[in-house]
């Protein structure tokens, strides 16, 4: 019987042969992905846009949903085996319109890939009062991954790869107030949160898809240059964090440490393609292989304890089917 990652019990490298250096394009070097259907979101953008570009090159059908059609047509303009659908992760009757469409193809779906996300954002709130950070980028991975289910068990051998973060460890998942109705907002603990709640659904998301022979897996694509993610970030933020002066220029030392984006989908496109993880799942993986398990967020690598959790995983599940109004029970 193969074990599960609860605890992180199978949180150790496996000698993938890959690190930090390595890109998106050499980890799917040689694998054939001819007849595949994959769904990326945030697929037009950063390492979304990469994640796509290579996978369709290996011989994939992507398909992009994306809340702004006409800047998604332009990013993946010249793409071959791209299809691109509408989907705003901030409204649940879109997600699920996105889903039905695609339910509707009759396709299988054999990988999918919750890319998408928000980060360093005021406080704001979907129309159930959620906010937005564990909105998008949990609550919606949790509701397009139970719809798209059906297709997920067609395809006979699927994979669910959750991009998460090294930004679990600014904040467990606060289950007595996880939309900040009470505390003070802080857009990192909102972050953290959220990206907890991503480590958290993989692993149990793992456990409960085994069945139908679906994988689940979490991603820290690490620190990226180049991408959206900080558009809204203020100065101050990126100050107090250490990464520039007080002129606003990026620190030497922090700019030396940035992967290039095709660097930034290498683990991603890992996760979804390698057949050294064919019985292993439920891990969260950093640097084209499985992670360590670390609590000292200093470390700047490592998933926290408290992001794998059996007791947490089983009670965000229950939370997430209330507060989605979803009944997921693969």
């Amino acid at each position: 019987m193969e074990k599960n990652n609860y605890q992180g019990t199978l949180q150790q490298a496996i000698g993938s042969g890959f690190n930090a250096k390595s890109t998106a394009n050499e980890v799917v070097n040689n694998i054939c992905l001819t007849g595949k259907t994959v769904v990326v979101t945030g697929g037009n953008t950063g390492i979304g846009l990469e994640t796509t570009r290579v996978l369709a090159a290996a011989g994939a059908t992507v398909i992009v949903p994306a809340r702004n059609i006409e800047k998604a047509i332009q990013n993946l303009q010249g793409l071959a085996n791209v299809e691109i659908t509408e989907m705003d992760l901030m409204s649940p009757l879109s997600i699920d319109a996105c889903a039905n469409h695609f339910i509707a193809s009759g396709r299988p779906l054999h990988l999918l890939i919750n890319n998408a996300g928000i980060m360093w954002v005021p406080l704001r709130r979907d129309e159930r009062n959620i906010e937005s950070q564990l909105a998008t980028n949990y609550l919606a991975l949790f509701q397009l991954t139970a719809r798209l289910w059906p297709a997920l068990k067609k395809a006979n051998g699927a994979r669910v790869v959750n991009v998460s973060s090294h930004g679990h460890h600014f904040a467990p998942f606060d289950f007595d107030d996880p939309n900040f109705l009470k505390r003070e907002y802080e857009t990192l603990l909102g972050y953290g949160q959220s990206k907890t709640a991503v480590n958290l659904f993989s692993v149990e998301l793992d456990i409960r898809g085994r069945s139908s022979n679906i994988r689940s897996y979490a991603v820290h694509p690490g620190s990226i240059g180049g991408t959206e993610l900080g558009r809204e970030a203020p100065l101050e933020m990126f100050q107090k964090m250490g990464f520039v002066d007080a002129d606003g220029h990026m620190l030497p030392e922090i700019a030396a440490s940035l992967k290039s984006v095709p660097q930034g989908a290498a683990t991603t496109v890992w996760c979804a393609t390698s057949p050294l993880l064919d019985h292993i799942g439920g891990v969260y993986c950093e640097d084209g292989d499985i992670a360590e398990v670390s609590s000292d967020i200093n470390h700047k690598k490592g998933v926290n304890p408290y992001s794998l959790d059996e007791n947490y995983a089983k009670k965000l599940w229950k939370l997430s089917e209330e507060m989605s109004g979803i009944l997921f029970r693969p």
